[in-house]
């Protein structure tokens, strides 16, 4: 397979090898617009420049492979801008996925080994699901969100745009982690999650981060009286 792999990253690494699970990778190479990454390699594949070299693989796939979903984002925006369209991106399905044949898959988006989507699972455009996730009924994941390794996603769950669900964290059905939100690792989630904030704990509540200092705390929980850097039980 011809295939342009953006993003030097640990997703391309892994990506790399579930294509080569398919017992074929010839012609590939990693675009990634940090000079200190040209002339390496990722998993073999010659890292050989930045984003506007796609302009010199016409004829081959591409696969975006940012980690986070806003950055797949912006660098599916950039590559629509050098010509590159939907029709050219691949959808990379590991052979050991569990799909079903009433669920869709959305371009661009990469299925890791040992994901399974039960019935009637819906994922959009550039989605990244992480080995041994689990999606069951009627979710639906919506473009370039994230689902981290062995995270659990209850029935008629909704994930919303850019998302991103932390490893082992699970979600209860029928609820909703709104657009551009971080659910961390570990977490449980048992109400909504509103857009754009960051929740973690078990149950989930929302953290905030204090600029200046990396430390967290967890205002609407009750009793924390604005308690930095530390678990607040």
């Amino acid at each position: 397979m011809r295939l342009v792999l953006v993003a030097a990253s640990g997703l391309a690494l892994e990506a790399i090898a579930a294509v080569r699970t398919f017992g074929y990778l010839e012609d590939a190479v990693v675009l990634d617009d940090d000079p200190g990454r040209w002339g390496t390699e990722v998993g073999g594949v010659p890292v050989v420049g930045g984003l506007a070299e796609v302009r010199q693989h016409r004829q081959h796939r591409v696969l975006v492979c940012a980690g986070r979903g806003t950055a797949r984002r912006s660098i599916v925006e950039r590559l629509a801008g050098l010509g590159v369209h939907e029709d050219r991106y691949l959808t990379l399905v590991h052979p050991s996925v569990s799909l079903p044949a009433d669920c869709t898959v959305g371009r661009g988006t990469v299925l890791l080994a040992g994901v399974v989507l039960t019935a009637h699972v819906r994922l959009g455009a550039h989605v990244v699901v992480m080995p041994n996730a689990t999606l069951t009924h009627d979710d639906v994941v919506a473009d370039y969100a994230t689902v981290c390794a062995g995270a659990v996603l209850g029935g008629r769950v909704r994930v919303g745009p850019t998302a991103y669900v932390g490893m082992n964290a699970s979600v209860r059905e029928g609820l909703t982690v709104g657009a551009g939100a971080t659910l961390g690792m570990g977490a449980a989630l048992t109400r909504d999650l509103p857009p754009e904030q960051v929740w973690a704990g078990v149950p989930a509540r929302r953290l905030e981060t204090t600029l200046g200092t990396g430390r967290s705390s967890a205002p609407d929980r009750p009793g924390a009286r604005g308690a930095r850097g530390r678990h607040v039980p």
